[in-house]
């Protein structure tokens, strides 16, 4: 990881702050992207050597926004060798009859963004014959454990990682990303649940989860870190399961 110039999505919290600290302690330059400047500004500080990495504000639902954060990240890094996507979630949108907007609310959210901005790295990444663009999935990309909406997006972000990896191994560049099951870091559904309604949580972690304690975001970590480095060359287009035994499909 060191030296590697890495753009993380979802970076104010969850899986994407604790990302942040673990691969700025592997030696890795970051640029922090979600809405709140002052909750980034926050995790920079917390990362190591703190003055290496960049904070850029921007909100992932509005695409006009996108292209302008995703220049100053590569401005302040140099280049931009790895993304991370690991915004996401289902919005509270829990209904099964979803209106128009709100799926594509959802569909912003979890994959439009990503497309946006690997549109955008990706051709440099092909010319130069590297780069990264790693995926947060869920279990719900393959078996219908979430919500309609929820599992519809992810859904579809798994077809596209696999697509699009495809399209993208010739040049060298991996797409590829994780399908973790439940999992809590600060600031998470999962941490939120916790918080809210405390019986609901203990109910997920004794029905759903074998090991009976929930998972905890540094878990996830090490393969991330695979993900993101030169190890993963044989990785395009895959989807790692990473759910501790929660997931039932067999692909």
């Amino acid at each position: 990881m060191k030296g590697k110039r890495i753009l993380i999505t979802g970076a104010s919290k969850g899986l994407g702050a604790v990302a942040a600290g673990a691969f700025a302690a592997r030696g890795a330059r970051v640029a922090l992207l979600a809405r709140s400047q002052d909750k980034l500004e926050a995790v920079r500080q917390s990362c190591v050597d703190p003055e290496r990495h960049v904070c850029v504000p921007v909100d992932l639902l509005e695409m006009q926004g996108i292209k302008a954060a995703v220049e100053t990240a590569r401005k302040a890094l140099g280049g931009i060798d790895v993304v991370l996507h690991s915004a996401g979630g289902g919005l509270g949108l829990k209904d099964s009859l979803l209106l128009h907007g709100d799926f594509m609310k959802l569909f912003a959210l979890n994959l439009g963004a990503a497309a946006e901005i690997n549109r955008l790295v990706a051709p440099e990444m092909k010319e130069r014959r590297f780069g990264t663009l790693v995926h947060v999935g869920s279990i719900a990309s393959s078996e219908g454990v979430g919500s309609v909406g929820y599992n519809t997006v992810k859904a579809a972000l798994a077809a596209y990682v696999r697509s699009l990896g495809r399209e993208l191994n010739r040049f060298n560049v991996v797409a590829t990303g994780i399908l973790p099951g439940g999992f809590i870091s600060p600031g998470n559904a999962m941490a939120r649940l916790q918080e809210c309604n405390p019986e609901a949580y203990q109910k997920f972690i004794d029905e759903r989860l074998p090991r009976k304690i929930m998972g905890d975001a540094e878990e996830l970590i090490p393969m991330l870190v695979l993900l993101c480095s030169e190890g993963a060359s044989m990785m395009g287009g895959c989807l790692v399961p990473i759910d501790a035994g929660e997931g039932r499909a067999y692909l």
